[in-house]
C-alpha cells in the first residue's frame, strides 16, 4: 500500500501543508499518525483520493460540507441510485446559485455600463462647452 507525505501531496497537487491540515481539521482526509509523539501524518491512496476530490468540489465552487457529504457517500457500499440522486441534487443546487450569481453580476455590470455612459457624455458635453470658451 502507497503512502504520502503531507510535503508530497502539498507538491503533487500543488496546495500547502496549511490547506491539507486545514482539510483533515474539516475531517475531509485522516491520515495514521507515526514517529516521536505521532508528529509525523502518514496519508493513505484513500486520503489522496478524497484530497483529489476534495480539490476538484473547491474548482466546482461547492462549500466543504457538500463536498464532505459528497465523499463520505462514495465510501459507503450503498445504494448507487440513491447516491447519484443526492449528487445531482447538490449540482441542481449549486448551478441554480451559480446562475443567480450571474443574473446578479450581470446587472451589476449593466449599473457599471450606465454610469461609465453617463460620465462619457458629461464630459463630452464639458469638453464641447470648454472649446467654445476658448476659442
Amino acid at each position: 500500500m502507497s503512502t504520502y507525505t503531507i510535503t508530497e501531496l502539498a507538491r503533487e497537487f500543488d496546495v500547502t501543508a496549511r490547506a491539507i491540515r486545514f482539510y483533515e481539521d474539516q475531517g475531509l482526509l485522516s491520515p495514521s499518525r507515526e514517529g516521536a509523539g505521532g508528529r509525523n501524518r502518514v496519508y493513505t491512496g484513500r486520503d489522496r483520493t478524497r484530497l483529489k476530490l476534495t480539490l476538484r468540489g473547491k474548482r466546482l465552487g461547492l462549500s466543504l460540507a457538500e463536498i464532505k457529504s459528497l465523499v463520505d457517500m462514495y465510501e459507503t457500499p450503498k445504494d448507487s441510485v440513491a447516491q447519484m440522486h443526492r449528487f445531482l441534487g447538490v449540482l441542481a443546487h449549486h448551478r441554480e446559485t451559480l446562475e443567480q450569481q450571474r443574473e446578479d453580476i450581470e446587472m451589476s455590470l449593466a449599473e457599471i455600463q450606465a454610469h461609465e455612459d453617463e460620465c462619457q457624455r458629461m464630459l463630452a458635453t464639458q469638453s464641447g462647452v470648454r472649446s467654445d470658451i476658448s476659442t
